[in-house]
């Protein structure tokens, strides 16, 4: 059974940073793509970045310049490094994971999410 389990959410001032956690178990950690993704209830789904099984990364849109992703494949860990953080960021971030990263998007393979809060 494949769980992803995201954490580091949390309240945050603008400006500040925090790292979000997603341990995953019951998958090939190792040969999968992973990705970040927030959601508010007054937004669809965006997706912020992946990390293919070579290391590759790619960031989209808000991420750009603010966001990192990493992976620790001895600790089958995703991270998501976000930094310079203000109240449009705040959202609940999600975590994915699939064999490819065009399938992240409809993947069944996701957490539950952490809330990260930013105050102005």
């Amino acid at each position: 059974q494949a769980q992803l389990v995201e954490s580091g959410g949390g309240s945050v001032e603008s400006g500040g940073s925090l790292r979000l956690s997603c341990a995953a178990r019951g998958i090939p950690f190792n040969t999968y793509c992973l990705g970040w993704s927030r959601q508010t209830p007054a937004k669809e789904r965006e997706g912020l970045a992946t990390i293919d099984s070579d290391g590759t990364t790619l960031y989209i849109g808000s991420a750009k310049g603010r966001f990192t992703i990493s992976r620790d494949n001895a600790k089958n860990t995703v991270y998501l490094q976000l930094s310079n953080l203000n109240a449009g960021d705040s959202a609940m971030y999600v975590c994915a994971a699939a064999r490819h990263c065009h399938a992240l998007g409809h993947t069944p393979h996701r957490g539950q999410g952490t809330q990260v809060t930013v105050s102005s």
